[in-house]
């Protein structure tokens, strides 16, 4: 009898508390505040977000990762003891939040081109988090509060780029609703440009089918996005935020404490591929070793010096990255910051000189090659007036960075021009070595890391986070037996050979 009583009290009180809530619910609402987010705000952030997100991981990851820099301090990316870099998996997740409901309400408002164009970034991001982990959350992900899953599958790394609704499906999607009417609200990328935004999209299946051209052939689905599709013309259409300088507007790596900064700098093997080349990029990729003495004393001569990829008992000493990264006490700085980059006109020149090479398009390699140098040079200001060369076409012909008939020509000028591209550079170089069967002697402008931890091999993959096993735990168990494990030498699919 006294337990009937006793439930029956919870069940009353819970009645109570159930339509006091309704009732405080409905006192709370705020009559002024809107309960519909317009997409163009979502946009935004979505976009603001995910670049940042993107310009960081490639300071401490990508760059490092490629060789193009080296850590200094806290050296596990260079001596190859990886783990998951959880804020690449969560930051990149939560910029898909914004992205993803950005499409949704455009998509409901019948604004195409904003739809389009949140496709476009979407599809970015999520490719990021594909090339990084493997197989991940796609098709059940992010899929909103109305119908929210909580233990989102696992899709295959094939399916989320090849399949139904898969990245190449949707960026081609894209590419179709920013031909249509609409308007691009709060773009900070493209100011609106509905054409800029489909030259990315089609730019952005360029890269997509070359990273996966050793599983499959794609050189005649390459071959009708270049004869029938419109591409990057020039520099004016690169894939680019550009930062303001006030908050939260402001370049990533600003705020940033002085450690930070100590912890990057220009590595050994950039180094030396840049001053063999004279090439006037390595003035703004790094400061000068001796930037300290410079500030203080005009006069004294700048010297450049590379930092060792590898564990922190090899060669560390070496130029800080160029001014336009960050302010450094006692250092000059720039007048304009860094860009947050997507995709660059270089890239793609990059892309359709591999794809002449092979015979995918009809085109000439020396050409496009010739045009991704010169447009790389100019993205990143370069002053042939540091160098001994004339200008581009004197330097072009005559410094050993033209195309000599082989790909590792179209290799080594793309990963220079590839500085601070995300953590495309590294996907990159993970391609390259992988079509080498893992022979660094056939990479010969980068080298396995002194004193690394992996047996001299370049890792595939990042761990995936390990929350996911509480978060997510029969998916994400099911997702390492389906890969094969999870660990940073598991081949994913873009690299199973």
């Amino acid at each position: 009898m006294k337990k009937s009583l006793f439930l029956g009290a919870l069940i009353a009180m819970a009645s109570l508390s159930f339509q006091s809530c309704e009732k405080l619910s409905t006192i709370n609402e705020n009559p002024n505040e809107p309960s519909h987010v317009d997409a163009g705000v979502l946009f935004t952030e979505g976009v603001r977000s995910s670049v940042n997100t993107s310009v960081n991981q490639s300071y401490l990851l990508g760059n490092c990762a490629s060789q193009l820099a080296a850590k200094t301090l806290r050296a596990e990316v260079g001596q190859y003891s990886w783990n998951a870099f959880p804020n690449t998996w969560n930051q990149n997740y939560k910029s898909l939040g914004n992205l993803i409901e950005a499409e949704r309400v455009a998509a409901d408002a019948g604004n195409a081109q904003m739809e389009g164009a949140a496709k476009v970034m979407k599809s970015w991001v999520f490719s990021t988090l594909t090339l990084a982990y493997g197989d991940i959350p796609y098709s059940e992900a992010i899929t909103g509060s109305t119908d929210a899953n909580w233990f989102p599958a696992y899709d295959s790394q094939e399916e989320i780029i090849t399949g139904t609704n898969g990245l190449l499906e949707e960026l081609a999607a894209a590419v179709q609703l920013l031909d249509n009417g609409g308007s691009i609200d709060g773009d900070i990328l493209f100011g609106g440009d509905a054409a800029k935004w489909k030259k990315l999209a089609n730019a952005l299946q360029l890269r997509l089918l070359m990273y996966i051209s050793e599983q499959q052939d794609v050189s005649s689905q390459f071959a009708a996005i270049v004869t029938t599709e419109s591409l990057m013309e020039s520099n004016a259409d690169n894939g680019v935020l550009t930062y303001t300088g006030n908050f939260p507007n402001e370049y990533p790596l600003v705020p940033l404490k002085q450690g930070d900064f100590d912890a990057v700098a220009l590595s050994a093997n950039a180094h030396a591929a840049l001053d063999t080349f004279d090439d006037p990029r390595l003035y703004v990729y790094a400061r000068p070793y001796n930037a300290g003495d410079i500030f203080n004393d005009p006069t004294v001569t700048p010297t450049y010096k590379g930092a060792d990829n590898g564990s922190e008992s090899c060669d560390k000493t070496g130029s800080r990255l160029g001014y336009a990264y960050y302010n450094y006490p006692n250092h000059n700085q720039a007048g304009s910051m860094a860009e947050g980059i997507i995709m660059t006109y270089a890239e793609q020149q990059f892309l359709l000189a591999e794809a002449a090479h092979n015979g995918w398009i009809i085109d000439d390699a020396a050409t496009h090659h010739a045009s991704a140098v010169e447009a790389s040079m100019e993205y990143y200001g370069a002053d042939f007036s540091m160098t001994s060369w004339t200008d581009f076409a004197d330097f072009i012909a005559n410094s050993g960075a033209g195309y000599d008939n082989s790909l590792n020509s179209i290799r080594q000028q793309k990963w220079l021009a590839m500085f601070f591209t995300g953590l495309d550079n590294y996907f990159e170089v993970r391609r390259w070595y992988t079509q080498e069967n893992g022979n660094w002697a056939n990479l010969p402008f980068i080298s396995a890391p002194c004193s690394n931890t992996n047996g001299d091999a370049l890792p595939m993959r990042f761990l995936y986070p390990g929350n996911e096993a509480s978060l997510n735990p029969t998916n994400y168990f099911n997702a390492i037996d389906v890969m094969g494990g999870n660990t940073q030498n598991t081949k994913m699919w873009v690299v199973n050979q």
